[in-house]
């Protein structure tokens, strides 16, 4: 089993930490082994900004993303970007605020308006962690324990309690499309 993940947006929504935490969550608090590549543009903020996470059963020989099982797109840029290159089966998850044009696509895509259900929590830089709570209801890839363990290990001491409510309230709002579906 080999998993293709890409997480992109632009620097300052924390897609790089978001990879992170995904990886870290698999190979580190679960039993996967893991790989997290990045690129970003040279500004520190609003560039261009793109994680990829590989997550295998078995010894991980290529860690680049070819292929994506799954796209997290928190930006019109990104999605316009990558969303070809999503497989068929595949999984979108975009934040309709940000990606407000969107084309017919085969694979299955859920809406997670992230960054305004970050703005109710006060914090809209724990959008990233609201789109990895939906992440792991949707997709089931990675185990609740560990992407919470994840997520506790990668954000600055003080905010943990804001992070993991950010996590809980992408986790609930992924389930609830899931019965929609």
């Amino acid at each position: 089993m080999r998993l293709e993940i890409r997480v992109a947006g632009f620097g300052g929504q924390g897609i790089i930490r978001t990879g992170l935490m995904l990886a870290i969550a698999a190979c580190i608090h679960g039993d996967k082994n893991a790989v997290q590549t990045q690129s970003y543009g040279p500004e520190s903020r609003g560039g261009a900004c793109k994680s990829e996470v590989v997550i295998s059963d078995e010894k991980i020989d290529f860690p680049k993303v070819v292929d994506p099982d799954v796209l997290i797109a928190m930006s019109q840029e990104a999605y316009d970007m990558y969303v070809d290159t999503v497989k068929k089966s595949g999984t979108i998850l975009l934040d309709p605020d940000l990606v407000q044009k969107q084309k017919a696509s085969s694979s299955r895509v859920f809406k997670v308006p992230a960054t305004r259900m970050a703005e109710q929590l006060g914090k809209t830089i724990v959008a990233n962690v609201v789109m990895l709570g939906a992440f792991t209801s949707l997709t089931n890839l990675v185990s609740v324990e560990a992407l919470k363990k994840s997520v506790l290990d990668n954000v600055p001491k003080g905010t943990e309690k804001l992070n993991l409510a950010a996590f809980e309230k992408g986790y609930a709002y992924g389930k609830r499309l899931l019965k929609e579906k």
